[in-house]
Formats: structure tokens, C-alpha cells, sequence
């Protein structure tokens, strides 16, 4: 069978999308040929191996119909009528709602062609999309979160059914690939014994590093010898920058930008820091916890989903609850505490469920 994975865009923004889909495809058969699509280009930078890539090199307001562009949305539909044809696919697999709404209404008119879609967030829903997705028989449309939360969520908001599909990891080999705590601190130019906490993600200002910021400048009034490093790249580097600058953090927190190891990097963290205002999975905590090192989240419900009472939370966007967590985080057995949340998290049975139900969608 021939897959066809088309995705918004590449580049290191997206890398952890990319990560989904391609553990997704992981457990596709072995006879399957699989390619993928990047409507807006960036192959170069996917971070993850999803067949051959094709970029189409289309702008936002191009895909989007904007302006003259909805003039010539015809044309970009034949285009991709006759690519879907000559691709022979009989399933796609598409990146979230943006792509379902440049893809579908060409799919209505191939019969042969299955589609998954894959929400990997909160979707901007309109008043349009419910329509979109009913204008497909059950047979050929399949609704995908990557969470029980979210899929709750989306479930109400379009009053159809969405499967949840929660992202998972194989342990054995994702542990197999990490650096030692040495060798990641060394990476990280990271004094050996210092207690350090990490965070990982896109620089966005859903992802809460700015007060995440404000938070860890407080505990360090107290903790002087305490650093924080930060592995991402994104829209807000520039402002993050110059936060640190002026809480006068510039020797204590480290941005490195996109890293294409950062999943082989935490083991240099005593704990982990997700602060996000939103998520919809949220795979740093899965990596952290399959790595030996504790986290402290936002108390999201996607999270206590995941975690449940083994969970260290903080209310999101509260920088003084969240500077108490850390200092408390730094005066606990982090080892105890990962065991805990490790146990919670329950990693193999996770991955078991995971290739069970991705397989599912391939057959």
C-alpha cells in the first residue's frame, strides 16, 4: 500500500509533529511506501525519517485562499488532484485542520484514496470545517488526537467522533540513544555538579518561558548556584533574550536554539520544566520521564492525564507558585520522584496501546 504523509511544513518548529507522524508510520507494514508532502516546504529540516519528500514551496495565503490567491485556489486544486493520482497512495495521512481544509475537498472526488486526519492541538475550528469533515462517509474519514484530552475536546466541538490516539515512544530504543549525563553536560558546556533544570520546546509564547523566566529569577535570590537551559528555536528568541538580560540571568540561563539532538540531551537536567499554556500531548514530558529525570508541568489536563497523582503541577502562568515548585523541586529525591512518575506513565504498556492503535488506522 502506498501512504502518502502531508504536513503544513518542515523545519525545526515542527519537529516534534514530525516525530508524531513518523511513530505513527513506524507501524505501517513493512511492504508499505511511504512519502511524504510539505506544503510549505523546509525538507531539509524535518528531524525525522518520513519517506521521500516532495516540498510544494506554497505560502500561507496561497493555501489559505487569501486575497488573489482565492482566485486561483482552482488551479492549486487540479494540481494536487493530479499529484494524489499519479502518487497512487490509497491512504494520506494529514497534519491537523489547515491541511484537512486545502486536502479534502479534492479527496471527495477520489474514492480510492482513505484519509486520517491528525490533531496534534487546539484547532482553531470555523464554521465550515464540521461540514468539511461530514462531507466524507466514515469509511473514508478517520479523526485522530493525540491525546484522550484533546480528542474530548474536538469530539464536543464538532459533534463527531475522534479517536484517541495517544503518542508514544518505544523506550528500550529511545533509551538506547541517550548521551550520559557526562556527555550531556559536556554537550552543554554544563559544569558536572551544578543542579540544573531544562526545558524543551518551541520558543512561542504558548510554551510559557517567559515567566518561566520570571520564576526561576526569583528562586535564584536563594539558589545562586541553580541554571536553566533551554533547547528550542522560535518567534519569540529575541524577546526570551533579552528577559534574561534584564533579570540579569545572562550567567545562569542558556538558549541553544534548535538542537537536532535535544531528545538525547536530558540526562544533563536534574528536572525538567514544561510551563506550557496550552498542549495538546506534550512529548517532552513522555521523553524526560523515559529518560530517568523528573518534571514539573503546568496542571494541564492533558498532562494529570498522563502523570496523574505522581504529577508535580503548577498553575499555569502563575510565576510565584511556579518559583515555590522549583525550589521544592530542588529540595526533593528527583530519583524517587521519576520512579513514581515513570510508574504512572507506565512507558511500555503506553507503547504497546500505541502501535496497537496506530496499526489500526493502516488496516
Amino acid at each position: 500500500m502506498n501512504i502518502l504523509n502531508i504536513m503544513w511544513a518542515g523545519g525545526a518548529p515542527f519537529a516534534s509533529i514530525h516525530k508524531v507522524h513518523q511513530q505513527i508510520l513506524s507501524q505501517a507494514s513493512p511492504s508499505a511506501v511511504v512519502k511524504t508532502w510539505l506544503l510549505q516546504g523546509q525538507g531539509a529540516e524535518c528531524g525525522a525519517d518520513v519517506g521521500e519528500v516532495r516540498e510544494w514551496r506554497l505560502s500561507s495565503a496561497r493555501l489559505k485562499g487569501r486575497h488573489f490567491w482565492r482566485l486561483a485556489k482552482p488551479f492549486m486544486q487540479a494540481r494536487f488532484r493530479q499529484a494524489l493520482v499519479e502518487s497512487d497512495a490509497r491512504l494520506v495521512l494529514l497534519d491537523g485542520v489547515g491541511v484537512a481544509r486545502t486536502l479534502l475537498p479534492v479527496l471527495k472526488k477520489l474514492a480510492h484514496i482513505r484519509a486520517v486526519v491528525i490533531f496534534h492541538g487546539s484547532a482553531r475550528l470555523n464554521a465550515g470545517d464540521q461540514a468539511l469533515f461530514q462531507s466524507l462517509p466514515a469509511s473514508r474519514l478517520t479523526l485522530v488526537a493525540v491525546s484522550a484530552t484533546l480528542a474530548d475536546s474536538l469530539t464536543s466541538d464538532l459533534q463527531m467522533p475522534v479517536t484517541p490516539l495517544r503518542s508514544a515512544f518505544d523506550p528500550m530504543a529511545f533509551r538506547a540513544e541517550l548521551f550520559t549525563r557526562e556527555q550531556a553536560r559536556t554537550r552543554l558546556g554544563l559544569p558536572q555538579g551544578a543542579p540544573v533544570m531544562g526545558a524543551v520546546g518551541r520558543l512561542v509564547s504558548e510554551k510559557g518561558f517567559g515567566y518561566l523566566l520570571d520564576a526561576f529569577a526569583a528562586v535564584r535570590v536563594n539558589r545562586p548556584d541553580l541554571r536553566l537551559v533551554i533547547i528550542g528555536e522560535g518567534s519569540k528568541r529575541a524577546a526570551l533574550q533579552q528577559r534574561i538580560e534584564a533579570l540579569g540571568l545572562s550567567d545562569s540561563v542558556l538558549l541553544t536554539g534548535h538542537l537536532t539532538e535535544a531528545a538525547q540531551l536530558y540526562r544533563a537536567f536534574d528536572w525538567i520544566a514544561i510551563p506550557s499554556l496550552e498542549e495538546g500531548l506534550g512529548l517532552v514530558m513522555q521523553e524526560a520521564v523515559m529518560a530517568g529525570v523528573p518534571v514539573l508541568c503546568s496542571d494541564l489536563d492533558v498532562f494529570s492525564e498522563q502523570l496523574g497523582s505522581a504529577g508535580w503541577y503548577a498553575p499555569v502562568n502563575d510565576t510565584k507558585a511556579w518559583s515555590e515548585a522549583i525550589d521544592r523541586a530542588f529540595r526533593a529525591s528527583s530519583q524517587a520522584i521519576n520512579a513514581e512518575q515513570y510508574r504512572m506513565l507506565a512507558p511500555d504498556e503506553a507503547w504497546s496501546s500505541f502501535s496497537q492503535a496506530a496499526r489500526a488506522l493502516f488496516s
